[in-house]
């Protein structure tokens, strides 16, 4: 039995890897698991990453210099009382789902609120159907804190979502 290797690297997104991400944002199983919905606007991504908001941090992951994963973390910089939270987006493109992608893109940007941006609370939805996704965060210390009914429309219903925080104070 023959074993892969591959070279992944986790890096700050550009603009330049807006066609990378529209290819992502185009998989089944990423429309399927996130709240975006198919047929992606290349410019829309094109100036979200040359123009990034303030207070957003996008991350993506490469295997052999191929952006297949991104993770989003946007913080409230100008919200006093929101200024310690993070909301975290991620997706993995579907040929690459299940290999580690996820769990490098959660540690770095846990790494980079614990470490770097002081951040004592990350958030995020996620539909209940995604098991996947539910372990993957609460291997990270994230739990399930609510569960929203018919947040989304999905696939011709509403569906659920599940908000999941990790709280991380420093010690006292």
């Amino acid at each position: 039995m023959a074993i892969l290797t591959m070279h992944l690297t986790i890096r700050r997104a550009e603009p330049s890897d807006y066609e990378a991400i529209v290819k992502i944002f185009s998989c089944p199983k990423v429309i399927w698991g996130t709240l975006q919905i198919p047929y992606p606007s290349v410019e829309q991504w094109r100036k979200k990453l040359a123009e990034p908001a303030e207070g957003f941090y996008s991350l993506v992951a490469c295997v052999d210099g191929q952006v297949v994963g991104q993770i989003g973390l946007q913080t409230f910089p100008h919200r006093p009382r929101r200024r310690h939270v993070g909301d975290v987006g991620m997706m993995v493109r579907d040929d690459w789902q299940g290999k580690g992608i996820g769990t490098a893109l959660m540690q770095a940007i846990v790494d980079l609120a614990d470490k770097w941006l002081n951040l004592a609370r990350l958030e995020l939805g996620v539909f209940p159907d995604n098991a996947p996704a539910i372990r993957l965060y609460k291997k990270f210390g994230f739990q399930v804190e609510g569960t929203q009914v018919a947040y989304a429309f999905r696939d011709g219903q509403y569906v659920d979502t599940l908000m999941m925080a990790r709280v991380h104070l420093p010690p006292k």
